[in-house]
């Protein structure tokens, strides 16, 4: 994607690296609500599931309407290239399937910021630590439904739907994690094409 060996080095992770960096991350925010902020067990508790429900309408949009929008300009295409696009060109590159430290980092620290406005600080961290858990979640499940092989249950159908969006229509089925949003907002595809 770079002619620069640094920026190129930026674009790839290994599939463990988000493991390792967020879920101390996790337990910072949680320790912060429920030690610091003296908040009860089941109001973290609350936040958290608040937090975790909130990332799966999050994963939708953002994957819908960001990375699928398709700008005009030849810079926008580029960008979209390097945050999406690559990954429907080489939807098996096991480096691009989780997003990398250099990407996640930023985003998330926009987000914090967007969500201070709308909670105090002990909910936004036990709030934070849930919807941050639901990142995870979407980044593993997204490397798993591209490299595991499921027979059956759950995850095969959250893999059919995700390899339909990559392999029959890039314009539907946007959840990765989870098909709800999908549904409510009728961009799944048919049940005879879920096997």
């Amino acid at each position: 994607m770079f002619k620069n060996d640094f920026l190129e080095s930026l674009t790839k992770v290994h599939y463990s690296v988000p493991l390792i960096f967020w879920i101390p991350v996790i337990i910072y925010f949680i320790r912060k609500a429920y030690v610091v902020g003296e908040m009860s067990t089941s109001t973290v508790f609350g936040y958290f599931l608040f937090g975790l429900a909130f990332w799966t309408l999050a994963e939708y949009v953002l994957h819908r309407w960001v990375f699928h929008f398709h700008p005009k300009s030849a810079w926008g295409q580029r960008i979209h290239f390097i945050f999406h696009g690559v990954h429907h060109d080489y939807p098996k590159d096991r480096l691009r399937l989780v997003m990398p430290l250099s990407a996640s980092i930023p985003m998330a620290t926009i987000i914090y910021f967007i969500f201070y406005a709308f909670f105090g600080e002990f909910t936004l961290a036990a709030f934070f630590a849930g919807f941050l858990f639901g990142y995870l979640i979407y980044d593993e499940c997204h490397y798993a439904m591209h490299h595991a092989n499921f027979k059956s249950g759950i995850f095969k159908k959250i893999k059919d739907h995700h390899m339909l969006h990559h392999y029959s229509d890039p314009e539907k089925g946007f959840g990765v994690s989870s098909a709800i949003w999908d549904k409510v907002f009728n961009s799944g595809f048919p049940k005879k094409e879920i096997k």
